[in-house]
């Protein structure tokens, strides 16, 4: 079945809503999500939101602390432009109906938060459910706008360009165009044909190609996957960023203790009850750099051999603690933690992908009429290690930046001729009898990941980590053709695919700069290293 509309939105999360609004006076709007509208990283954001709104802060200084985060590979033109538009994009979903939250007794200005790697208290925040508060306003505003579509349950297989349909037109120094994508309908079966002059790839990270991760089970590089195979550039793919704090609890999965009880003073202590950071990171201590933390804490599991570390806030006064992180005390409580009377059992996991989609300061891809958007593209925002809450806030203004430049070329897209798009062809494929087949690679995926291209790598663990996947990633291919699709192995197909891209980056790298640390290479080595790592699909 084939669909037409005016803007393709694949992703559901801050970036993909955000720009669904805004694009709703323009044309049809479908924004398709492969599970529910809220299955979305977004929804699980506790910390807030980066901006310049206090009275002691500064331009100059949060694009400072982002810089010093991104480790020397941030891009400083598009650290200003995302910057200097957080207040007014702040301003934008209070319009919208987001309710941050105030400083008791002074109503009219926020409650701002602090976090590692900030020098000043500028995280706007909704107690700590911030997400979840931005998420459900996005969504009931995006339902009131009669020109945009939300489907749920429809995964894309792979993007439509001119090129892959054998109708390629652009001249040698002309973009490639998208023209959509085939998606999975996941309850039928069947896979649609969506074509549109304007695609928008908003799907979030890759934290499922680990073992451990605070992301939602959706994270599952789609975006990055489907991009890299259509001839899309991507950079820093090696930049994992692993958040040092996730709960430990055998009845937990993927739940995050925010970067916010580090700033509002939590302590990092061993199994022995002793503090440790001031040795790894002297002055900041638990406000250190998310790289920095995590490695300490990587660290010190080695050394003990334990399972966690805690982190301990117990010595503030529990009202205070209640009223702040209302999410994190009930989530505790209920597996039996009092978090104002005792340490939180805590362990790194995979986080964030600073890398992604390469794209320029208006979300643009390499291909004509493609847009990626959050954490699924790479803006040269984060550079080597993302600041704490500055992912929020790309979302949130490169869905405007995007917004423009769609409103720009939107008209002379949408007037140009496109060709005829093929329906998708299953051939001969037939049913896949055994999920065990997906669901053991799919394991060994990720703890292969986890083991060897995890927060401390080397050469030899890389190396085997390649050797192990080059099967895999041979017999998903094998499988690609033989079975009729579902999303599991759509989605297995994808992990794998930036598995191997992780592993590539990782490997060219011969220096440790941010996310990415090698035991071979312990230093940072600007004169050689101080780059982009770009990967483009061969052959293409």
């Amino acid at each position: 079945m084939e669909t037409k509309t005016d803007f393709l939105i694949i992703g559901s999360g801050i970036a993909g809503l955000s720009m669904a609004l805004k694009l709703a006076p323009l044309g049809r709007v479908v924004v398709l999500t492969k599970k529910s509208e809220s299955s979305t990283a977004t929804n699980l954001a506790q910390g807030g939101i980066a901006a310049v709104l206090g009275e002691d802060d500064s331009f100059e200084l949060h694009q400072q602390d982002t810089l010093m985060a991104g480790d020397g590979l941030c891009h400083e033109g598009i650290v200003k432009t995302i910057v200097c538009q957080g207040p007014e994009r702040i301003r934008d979903l209070e319009d919208l109906g987001v309710r941050f939250s105030r400083q008791p007794g002074n109503p009219e200005k926020f409650d701002l938060g602090k976090e590692g790697g900030h020098s000043r208290r500028r995280i706007v925040h909704a107690g700590d459910f911030t997400g979840t508060e931005i998420q459900k306003i996005l969504i009931e505003r995006v339902h009131e706008k009669p020109s945009v579509s939300i489907l749920e349950d429809h995964i894309v297989v792979d993007l439509i360009t001119e090129c892959k349909i054998g109708t390629c037109t652009a001249e040698k120094d002309e973009k490639e165009r998208c023209l959509g994508a085939y998606v999975l309908e996941v309850k039928t079966g069947i896979i649609h044909t969506f074509l549109a002059p304007v695609t928008v790839i908003s799907t979030g990270g890759a934290g499922k190609v680990y073992l451990y991760t605070s992301n939602p089970d959706v994270a599952t590089g789609d975006g990055i996957a489907v991009a890299y195979r259509a001839g899309a550039r991507i950079a820093n793919p090696e930049f994992v960023q692993f958040h040092p704090t996730c709960l430990y609890h055998p009845k937990a999965k993927n739940f995050l203790i925010s970067e916010a009880l580090r700033g509002e003073g939590g302590r990092l202590l061993n199994f022995s009850g002793e503090a440790f950071m001031e040795k790894y990171a002297p002055g900041l201590r638990e406000l250190a750099g998310r790289d920095i933390v995590a490695r300490a804490i990587d660290t010190e599991l080695k050394k003990s051999g334990k399972d966690c570390v805690y982190l301990d806030i117990s010595h503030k006064p529990a009202g205070f603690l209640i009223k702040r992180f209302p999410n994190i005390y009930a989530r505790c409580i209920e597996l039996g933690i009092d978090m104002t009377k005792e340490p939180i059992p805590v362990v790194p996991a995979a986080h964030y992908m600073c890398g992604g989609i390469v794209t320029d300061s208006y979300g643009e891809t390499d291909l004509r009429g493609l847009f990626a958007l959050g954490e699924t593209a790479c803006t040269g925002l984060h550079g080597a290690n993302r600041l704490a809450s500055n992912s929020l806030l790309e979302g949130l203004v490169m869905a405007h930046q995007a917004y423009l430049r769609a409103r720009e070329i939107f008209s002379e897209l949408r007037d140009r001729k496109a060709p005829r798009v093929p329906e998708w062809d299953t051939g001969g494929a037939v049913d896949m009898e055994e999920a065990v087949l997906i669901s053991y690679n799919w394991d060994v995926i990720r703890r292969l990941m986890w083991n060897y291209v995890g927060i401390v790598r080397s050469n030899r663990r890389l190396n085997l980590a390649r050797q192990r996947l080059i099967p895999i990633l041979e017999e998903i291919r094998h499988h690609y053709w033989d079975y009729i699709l579902t999303r599991d192995f759509i989605e297995l197909r994808n992990l794998a695919q930036v598995a191997e891209l992780i592993i590539a980056a990782a490997s060219q790298r011969k220096e440790s700069r941010g996310g990415h640390y090698t035991m071979d290479y312990t230093c940072k080595d600007d004169w050689n290293w101080r780059k982009d790592t770009i990967i483009k699909r061969t052959g293409h």
